[in-house]
Parts: C-alpha cells; sequence; structure tokens
C-alpha cells in the first residue's frame, strides 16, 4: 500500500464520505473510573481536515468526562452502504454561536427546544487523530453468502477495502 500524498488525501476524502453518509455514529469517552462509555449522536458536520462537530449540553455526563479526559473514539456504522468508520481522536468543548449557526438543523429542535438560545447548549468537536475504515463495495446478501462460504471452506471472505488514515 502506497504512502504517496495522494494516496492519504484520498483515503481522507473516502473517511469524510463515509462518516456524512452514515451520520448517526457512538461516541465513546471515559468516565472518571475508567470505565468507556458509548452513546449515539448526530454528526452536525465532518471537515476534510478531520474535525467532528456536534451539539451537547454542557452539564452532560459526555461533557464532563471529555473535560477531565478528552480522548475518544467516534465509531460510524452504515449498513446500507456496508461501510464502518471508526475515529480515535481529542475532544473539546464551547460554544461558538456564528459555528452553532452554521451548523443548526431545525430538528434539533426535538432535544434543544428553545433552538440556539437553549440554555446549557455547547458544541463538542472531535479532532481526529487516526481513522481506520471499512468500505465494502459488494451486498449484503454477497457479504452474506461470502461469510457462509468461508465457514463451508475455512477460507476468509473478500470483506473490502480497509485503510488506515492518520490526520
Amino acid at each position: 500500500m502506497s504512502n504517496e500524498p495522494s494516496d492519504v488525501a484520498q483515503a481522507r476524502q473516502r473517511v469524510t464520505e463515509l462518516v456524512r453518509q452514515a451520520r448517526i455514529c457512538m461516541l465513546t469517552t471515559t468516565a472518571v473510573d475508567g470505565r468507556t462509555v458509548s452513546r449515539p449522536m448526530g454528526l452536525q458536520e465532518a471537515d476534510f481536515d478531520g474535525d467532528l462537530w456536534f451539539f451537547a449540553y454542557a452539564d452532560s455526563a459526555k461533557v464532563r468526562q471529555i473535560r477531565v479526559n478528552p480522548e475518544v473514539n467516534v465509531s460510524f456504522s452504515d449498513q446500507k452502504h456496508n461501510a464502518w468508520v471508526s475515529m480515535s481522536g481529542t475532544a473539546r468543548e464551547g460554544f461558538d454561536r456564528s459555528k452553532a449557526e452554521q451548523l443548526w438543523n431545525p430538528l434539533l429542535k426535538t432535544w434543544f427546544p428553545d433552538g440556539l438560545d437553549t440554555p446549557g447548549l455547547t458544541l463538542i468537536t472531535v479532532r481526529a487523530s487516526s481513522a481506520e475504515y471499512w468500505d465494502s463495495p459488494s451486498s449484503t446478501v454477497v457479504n452474506l453468502l461470502g461469510f457462509a462460504k468461508a465457514a463451508v471452506t475455512g477460507k476468509p471472505p473478500a470483506a473490502g477495502e480497509n485503510r488506515e488514515v492518520s490526520y
């Protein structure tokens, strides 16, 4: 596998495409007692440079955990496209009104009823340090058949493309 700049740029672009398609992810933080805690989050934006943006409440457990240990993992599963992404990075919390206006979606009123004026509204930014993705061009049926064939033959199925990317 080549690590030429164009290869890296293409891999980063593919990660961005995959996370934008999936939109819903699991954000994993570390609790004060050392346990890892995952919860679903709705991605608001993914920048090509590796930044992920989420809305949250400033007094939520996830934000308190990020303040103590900002190292997080964000994982996406897009079964419709047979793609998975796992990103490791550093999270930070802070409200930026202009960024919040840029990211705001009316559907967010379900969780933040006063919109951008919701008390305690904040943003979480995750700066990715690395990402790994699995991108399978095959349909789910073909994948299932591949796994069944593997069980019979003892040979692993073709799993599609798997790449690691550093940011």
